[in-house]
């Protein structure tokens, strides 16, 4: 039996500012996709799904509210001072900056950022 990862899934509180989130990542998501209530885009090889909290009660047959940190995104930049910008970008428009950018002793540069649901996402080089 093959079994293979088909998309990596995110239930939100907002669409639209989760997708304008993920659009400053450099996915690209239509405009028209602010109004659904699951959306799946491929970026880089991947599926990204997001989908409303309620889409998320019709799957699981409920929801509760997740706390504390349960996966890591993580975004790769050209470069160490590509992660600065992202993160200095990310944060001037309103995103709660995580921890900022920072040379990890395995070598590469990183920076946390929360989305708008309080994810972890890294930015790194």
């Amino acid at each position: 039996m093959a079994v293979k990862l088909k998309r990596i899934g995110i239930f939100v509180k907002d669409m639209r500012k989760a997708l304008d989130f993920y659009r400053m990542l450099g996915v690209e998501i239509p405009e028209s996709a602010d109004e659904e209530n699951h959306v799946e885009v491929e970026h880089n090889g991947l599926r990204l799904a997001v989908a409303t909290r309620e889409s998320a009660q019709v799957v699981y047959g409920g929801w509760e509210e997740p706390s504390g940190y349960r996966f890591e995104l993580a975004f790769q930049c050209d470069s160490r001072e590509a992660v600065d910008e992202l993160y200095r970008q990310l944060t001037e428009h309103g995103h709660i900056g995580h921890r900022g950018p920072f040379d990890g002793f395995w070598g590469e540069r990183y920076a946390i950022v929360q989305d708008p649901d309080g994810n972890l996402i890294s930015l790194v080089a």
